[in-house]
Formats: C-alpha cells, sequence, structure tokens
C-alpha cells in the first residue's frame, strides 16, 4: 500500500533523512519510532505530501504523491502532532467545514455519524472545540483524518498529552482502526507501540535502525538470549572481548552506570555467561553484574539508541 523509496531531506546544512526505504503492507499496522530530532515527523510530512524530499520518492497504492498528488492525497487521513482545530468552532461545525474542504462525495450526514461514532463524539458534536478535553480534541483530529474513509491513516503522536486512562483508549480506537485502515503511528508511548502495531521501524539520525516484528527485533522468535552486563574497565576494550565471543550477535551500550563502568545488553544464539567469564578475566576486566535481560521493546529501543550515538561520537 505505501512505498518509501531513498528518502533524502535536508534543512540547510542538516541532514534530516538519509536514504530512508521502507514499505507498509495493505491492512498493517506500522509502528515508527525514533528520539526527538530523528526524522520520524519529517518523514511522515513527505509521505502526506505536505513537504517535499530532496530525492526518492512515496507511492501509495502505486501512485506517486509528487506526480499525482490530487488523487493521492485522498488516499491518506493525517493526524499531524498538534491536530489543526479551529478552536471557536463546534465539532459538529468544523467537521461538516472539513468534509467540505476535502470535497468528499459521500453523503455528509450519515459519514459524519458513523465518525463521531468511531471516535467517540457523539455526545459533543455542539461542544466548542475550545471547551472540550485535551483527550477530546485529539479525537476530533482524528474525527478530521478519517474524513472521506482514507485507506491510510498518519498518526503523529496520537497519545501526547492524554492522561494514562486516554492513552487505553486510544489505542484501543487505533487497533480498531487498524481492521479497516493502512496505519503508520508515531508515538513516544512504547507500551502503546508494543501493543498495537504489527510492525515496527526505529529510525534515528535519519537512517532507519532497525526493522521487524517484535519476535524479529528482540529475537525472541529465533531461540536468541539477552544477557545484561556492568563491567569495569576500558569501554572499547570491553565492547571488543564480548563480540569476540562466540555466540555473540550484537553487543549494545547502554552507558555508564559510575565512573570507569559501563552497562551493556549482550545479544547471542546460546549461553555464554561462562565465556564472559572467561573472557573478562583474561583481559582484566571486572564484571560487576551479569543477569538474563527481557526482551523488551524499551530495552531494544535504548540500546540500538545508544550504539548509534556512540558510533556518532566516534
Amino acid at each position: 500500500m505505501i512505498e518509501v523509496k531513498n528518502l533524502t531531506k535536508r534543512y540547510g546544512k542538516q541532514l534530516a533523512l538519509d536514504n530512508v526505504s521502507f514499505s507498509v503492507k495493505t491492512g498493517e499496522i506500522l509502528g515508527f519510532l525514533g528520539p526527538n530530532g530523528a526524522g520520524k515527523s519529517t518523514t511522515m510530512n513527505i509521505i502526506t505530501g505536505y513537504i517535499s524530499s530532496d530525492s526518492g520518492e512515496v507511492l501509495i497504492a502505486g501512485k506517486s504523491i509528487l506526480d499525482d498528488p490530487k488523487d493521492t492525497k485522498k488516499s491518506i487521513g493525517y493526524l499531524p502532532e498538534l491536530p489543526p482545530l479551529y478552536n471557536d468552532m463546534t465539532v459538529k461545525g468544523y467537521l461538516e467545514f472539513i468534509f467540505d474542504l476535502k470535497r468528499v462525495r459521500l453523503p455528509m450526514k450519515e459519514h459524519l455519524a458513523q465518525i463521531y461514532k468511531t471516535t467517540g463524539l457523539e455526545n459533543v458534536t455542539h461542544r466548542i472545540i475550545k471547551h472540550l478535553s485535551k483527550g477530546y480534541r485529539q479525537r476530533v483530529g482524528l474525527a478530521q483524518a478519517l474524513i472521506g474513509d482514507p485507506p491510510v491513516l498518519i498518526l503523529d503522536e496520537p497519545s501526547s498529552g492524554l492522561d494514562p486512562a486516554q492513552i487505553i483508549e486510544m489505542r484501543n480506537l487505533i487497533r480498531e482502526l487498524g481492521q479497516k485502515h493502512t496505519v503508520i503511528l508515531s508515538s513516544h508511548v512504547l507500551t502503546e507501540i508494543q501493543a498495537v502495531c504489527d510492525r515496527i521501524i526505529i529510525i534515528n539520525n535519519g537512517r532507519i535502525a532497525a526493522s521487524g516484528n517484535m519476535d524479529e527485533l528482540t529475537g525472541t522468535g529465533k531461540g536468541t538470549k539477552m544477557l545484561r552486563i556492568i563491567a569495569e574497565g576500558r569501554e572499547q576494550g570491553i565492547i571488543s572481548a564480548l563480540r569476540n565471543i562466540d555466540g555473540v550477535s550484537e553487543v549494545y551500550k547502554k552507558g555508564e552506570t559510575e565512573k570507569g563502568c559501563y552497562e551493556f545488553l549482550v545479544e547471542s544464539t546460546k549461553d555464554i555467561r561462562r565465556a564472559v567469564f572467561r573472557a573478562m578475566s583474561r583481559t582484566d576486566f571486572s564484571i560487576l553484574l551479569m543477569q538474563p535481560a527481557g526482551h523488551s521493546l524499551e530495552e531494544l529501543f535504548l540500546g540500538i539508541i545508544s550504539e548509534h550515538k556512540a558510533e556518532k561520537e566516534d
């Protein structure tokens, strides 16, 4: 449904996107993760046609967003991080205005009634938007994205500013929308991504750092093991010693826990605890902690970001 090919974007001297490519299948919910400034919103803005890339292309159902923008944009519903609301209008008045603005040919009354029901706005249609809670304003923003029944939904931080109960409500709503739409979801709420998304992409420094479903990313579907280690010694020496152990597939640096002591997540295909002890003994590094690590999205995310940060500093 969505194909992103070799997107590159610069803002002056800053490289925001560096040859980014990925695809999203019809009916898939894709989670888009990354730290602030990683390139998430830039990618979403290019996909929706809000801004252009310096090079590369975006195809929606085989149609280019640049070559056929008018027709292609009809296939996209977009909820930016700050919903584009007119706060002095009523919910009903605003959504009817968006309906006319998009030149939707569906029966207005029936179509909006269905959207009110889907987003839980039936009881606030005559309320002034600025008088609504943050959660309901997010719902209005999502409702405008659904107008025209687009097959693709781009949701940028839909849970931003919501309380825990509202986050759960939004999560359930997105899961329900995923049954009828192809969805790209950007969020800082890792539990939301893990609970809702079929596949996850992690972007950092304008590049794809990891891509796959949870089993593929954490290795839980392939018998991969994760070991948390805190060791004292030369950081690069510890990393080198760990990577030379038979069965180790990756070493993620998490940071310095205290002066001269570093924490790592070590990914391996077998039990390497004894081999780690022998390797540290040979190199005169001290093991302060060694324990199995849980396969969580948070650990994976932090490990990848820390690794890329270290590479950039080097």
